[in-house]
């Protein structure tokens, strides 16, 4: 958390507890006076009951429900999940009509701060220990449930990382090729290296139907948060700096020494936005490998060949996309995302017992057992992971210096989810990055515009 949000929090803290003391008494976090917004809903308070609306459904919801049920035993709360694939506008009409969920787990930034701007979330340090949360979340993940007043109102329940690069072990172990460069400058050694040797260092496929374009992003974002530090980036993602910044050419210009270089990305720039993304690590494992790396999220291994996610940790090595080694900001940061809860009535005591439960170290054993999650808690429990593979993803995570959200996912949709997808794709064809940056800089949503 940054520092003005602390002193914001600190504020709020003394004002709050000035008010309890000549009140006479101290109340526990989330009753009574204690209360922040006044976030409500129709739902009877302490009815033992709890529901939950969020995005994920199939066994992504049986690994949700299954990590609660020591919880339910042990409290007696019944806790009602719900999911809904157009969540974001299930959760605006509901809280529009007073029919808001107990709790609401947000996919993305965006739609939490729309509603706690709003006045439908509490503010969390009404009801958690927003210290000891920052001491077991992974640095900065908290930042990206700010509202517009600079306080947090949702903390991670499930995390998302990018900042990843996976590679063949078998090929690249006899390539004997360097499997922990600490910068940016020993990653060009290894597309060197790779590139000698005959092969394409990159797998890459953008393709994504409507969508395509958005794997061109999460370079950039990477680029942005290695060359210039979560600051710029914070500035960048909500508009304090313009998007044709020459720093963010600069990113651009970085990336496209990697992307545009002869002979650096399996097949060329042309094969890159004909791939679909789900299929560029293919070749990786073909006999003799086409490309041996790909940066990619962690939900890339679903995408491999099923005789290698049968043998994920005998089959396959990653590494960290690594930092910048000069510059201004050199430290190693991380990006992802990650499910944000939020509690939408503050007067249940029971919602406010599950979210802390939901928002601690202590819960997800389950769904980390059966695989496809990750805690964003540093100090979660590793040895729940199912393999060694997911179990280093979490130690990356918990070894870096910042965590900072996908940028596009923070920009307004029209941007994140529409200018800066194209924007990509054109700058791939050939289009100077100047251009492409003002292009997507005109394309944002003035304030006070609504939002496509």
């Amino acid at each position: 958390m940054t520092k003005s949000v602390r002193q914001k929090l600190a504020v709020t803290s003394v004002a709050a507890t000035g008010a309890l003391l000549l009140a006479g008494c101290l109340q526990s976090p989330g009753s009574g006076s204690d209360r922040g917004s006044g976030a409500d809903n129709a739902q009877t308070d302490g009815d033992g009951v709890v529901t939950i609306l969020g995005a994920f459904g199939g066994a992504e919801a049986e690994a949700f429900n299954e990590s609660l049920v020591q919880f339910e035993e042990d409290t007696g709360i019944d806790v009602q999940y719900s999911s809904d694939q157009d969540f974001t506008n299930t959760v605006r009409a509901r809280a529009g009509s007073g029919q808001a969920p107990d709790i609401a787990i947000f996919p993305q930034p965006g739609g939490l701060i729309e509603q706690a701007d709003a006045g439908n979330v509490e503010p969390i340090h009404f009801y958690l220990d927003v210290p000891a949360l920052e001491e077991s979340l992974v640095p900065g993940f908290l930042d990206a449930s700010e509202a517009s007043n600079g306080l947090p109102y949702g903390a991670p329940m499930r995390m998302a990382v990018k900042s990843l690069v996976w590679y063949p072990q078998e090929a690249y172990a006899d390539g004997g090729y360097n499997t922990e460069p600490d910068t940016l400058e020993d990653l060009a050694a290894i597309q060197e290296e790779i590139s000698a040797d005959g092969m394409a260092p990159w797998c890459m496929g953008w393709n994504s139907d409507q969508a395509t374009g958005w794997v061109g992003t999460d370079w950039i974002e990477e680029y942005m948060l290695r060359l210039h530090g979560p600051e710029v980036y914070d500035e960048w993602t909500s508009h304090e700096i313009p998007f044709d910044d020459p720093r963010v050419v600069e990113a651009f210009d970085a990336y496209g020494e990697l992307v545009f270089a002869e002979g650096n990305v399996l097949g060329g720039t042309s094969n890159v936005i004909a791939t679909p993304f789900s299929e560029a690590i293919l070749p990786a494992f073909e006999d003799p490998p086409e490309c041996l790396m790909e940066r990619q999220g962690n939900f890339i291994t679903g995408f491999m060949p099923s005789d290698v996610q049968e043998n994920l940790d005998n089959e396959v090595g990653l590494f960290v996309f690594p930092r910048a080694g000069s510059g201004d900001y050199t430290d190693q940061p991380i990006l992802g995302g990650g499910d944000l809860a939020a509690l939408m009535n503050g007067n249940d005591p029971d919602s406010i017992e599950v979210m802390r439960f939901l928002t601690s170290p202590e819960f997800g054993g389950p769904w980390a057992q059966a695989g496809g999650w990750l805690s964003p808690h540093a100090t979660f429990d590793a040895s729940q992971y199912p393999d060694e593979l997911t179990r280093r993803t979490a130690e990356i995570v918990a070894d870096a210096d910042v965590f900072r959200f996908d940028g596009s996912d923070l920009m307004p949709n029209a941007v994140g989810g529409g200018t800066f997808w194209t924007g990509m794709v054109d700058w791939l064809n050939g289009k100077p990055a100047e251009e492409v940056t003002a292009d997507i800089e005109a394309s944002w949503p003035a304030d006070g515009e609504e939002d496509s």
